[in-house]
């Protein structure tokens, strides 16, 4: 019998397949549906810095209205059980999945300040996730903002979070840094448990008939598993973490590539938004046929299989690809 199981963060898994963060995963109905269909761990959507900014501005402000006016103006004072602001809800959202699966639950927050963060971690905690996935992103548009600068926050923030909670940690990163190994090394060294390779942005575009700035949403497709494929098949074995790859994972090739790579989780998002939670059980047992007919007996036996370490040719990975794909042509 395949052993599925893996070990991701100091935490047992039934099997790689997790799913990542998305309105499914939002919900204790489709959440529990996920679970159902066989995945081992759920990652709920982020709570961003900027609403916990924007709310507790907005409770200021509703205190505080008209206050200077006259006594009676104490009286627009928000009623208790009345006023409830998105952090509280993301909270309470995240208490009824855990309380509701039988599978781990990974919260999530997103930002690069400590504007509330260490707070909200703790808050994270104590509502009961088994783990917390830090989501750095800061689009740099300032040109006298130096990338150590950038750097030194992200880790100063990764250090207060650390200090102030024991469940696992892991970061999420893009794959915009100059030396992506050097930041990764850090983020072991701030006590990380885990790195998730990569954050997928969604550009704006451009309405030339509104003449406006609109969001733009397109699914992931399979081609894009090979960036972080190729980064988690770098970093396996030099960095003291685990991995897990995101984006571009929707069938259970998919899978096994991660988990050659050196990652001990595959997370999926938009192939459940196409194909419905029930995709999960196809993907499963998919990867379960794959492994008995090549004799693989379980997926810790796979994991870091063709990471530049364990391959025969390390170059592949390196300068000589690129030349190798140029001539291909």
């Amino acid at each position: 019998m395949v052993d599925l199981s893996t070990n991701y963060l100091g935490i047992e898994l039934r099997n790689p397949l997790v799913a990542s963060a998305s309105p499914l995963t939002q919900k204790a109905e489709t959440a529990q549906q996920l679970v159902k269909a066989g995945v081992s761990a759920i990652v709920m959507p982020s709570l961003f810095e900027e609403q916990i900014l924007r709310e507790s501005l907005k409770l200021d402000q509703d205190l505080t209205r008209g206050t200077e006016q006259f006594a009676e103006a104490l009286t627009y004072f928000p009623e208790v059980g009345q006023y409830s602001i998105g952090p509280d809800t993301y909270l309470q959202n995240l208490s009824k999945i855990k309380k509701s699966v039988s599978v781990p639950v990974i919260g999530s927050l997103n930002g690069y300040t400590d504007g509330g963060w260490v707070e909200y971690a703790q808050k994270i905690q104590a509502a009961g996730a088994d783990a917390l996935e830090l989501n750095l992103y800061y689009l740099a548009t300032d040109p006298e903002l130096t990338a150590n600068e950038l750097e030194d926050k992200y880790l100063q923030l990764v250090r207060n979070i650390r200090n102030k909670v024991q469940i696992p940690l892991a970061v999420k990163l893009s794959p915009f840094f100059t030396s992506l190994p050097n930041f990764s090394k850090h983020l072991a060294e701030c006590g990380v448990n885990g790195i998730v390779l990569f954050n997928r942005f969604y550009q704006p575009d451009f309405d030339l008939e509104e003449l406006e700035v609109v969001p733009h949403l397109i699914l992931s497709n399979s081609n894009e598993v090979r960036l972080p494929l190729r980064w988690i098949a770098l970093l396996y074995g030099k960095i003291p973490v685990d991995f897990a790859l995101t984006s571009g994972v929707h069938t259970a090739e998919d899978m096994l590539k991660a988990l050659m790579a050196g990652a001990k989780i595959a997370m999926i998002t938009s192939a459940f938004l196409q194909e419905g939670s029930e995709f999960a059980t196809m993907l499963l047992e998919d990867l379960q046929k794959w492994m008995e007919e090549h004799e693989y007996t379980s997926v810790k036996q796979m994991i870091g299989s063709m990471s530049q370490k364990a391959v025969a040719d390390p170059a592949e990975f390196e300068r000589a690809n690129y030349m190798k794909v140029l001539a291909s042509y």
